[in-house]
């Protein structure tokens, strides 16, 4: 298994699992690569450094140093892998209401509607307004590949 760095036109880091180098090569001339982020198919490979199993065993390796202080900074793409793990959560958790959601967010805050977790696309004058009236909303960007087509 080949593990590579990749990086989209959009400058989203991630990784890309190929059974070999060959495999790369052509699923990138078929544009088949694509970044979990944004969607986009212009990849580029980025420098790897490569994994040397040196006989410790995995418990071994697991160990925390004694030289670590303090918390481990994540690396982009442990960030970027969380936050689409969030998205995903976040939409499966909630019903699209679509461009209502600015009308259905009132409904359901003054009890015109039972309470339910929505999402939907609102200006940011609609979204300023709701904040006003006390209305808690969270805009969050969504890769739109997640959102699936549009009805």
């Amino acid at each position: 298994m080949k593990v590579l760095n990749l990086q989209c036109a959009g400058l989203h880091l991630f990784e890309g699992w190929f059974s070999s180098e060959d495999d790369f090569a052509g699923q990138h001339i078929r544009r088949e690569i694509h970044c979990p982020v944004c969607n986009n198919n212009d990849i580029v490979k980025r420098l790897s450094a490569p994994r040397l199993s040196l006989g410790a065993t995995e418990a071994q390796a697991n160990q925390p140093s004694d030289r670590e202080e303090g918390p481990v900074a994540e690396s982009p793409v442990a960030l970027q892998s969380q936050w689409l793990q969030v998205c995903k959560d976040i939409l499966a958790a909630t019903t699209d209401v679509g461009n209502d959601f600015t009308e259905a967010a009132r409904k359901i805050h003054y009890g015109e509607a039972p309470h339910r977790a929505i999402r939907g696309q609102a200006t940011q004058e609609q979204v300023q307004t709701l904040v006003e009236e006390g209305i808690g909303v969270l805009p969050l960007p969504v890769p739109e590949y997640l959102l699936g087509p549009r009805h």
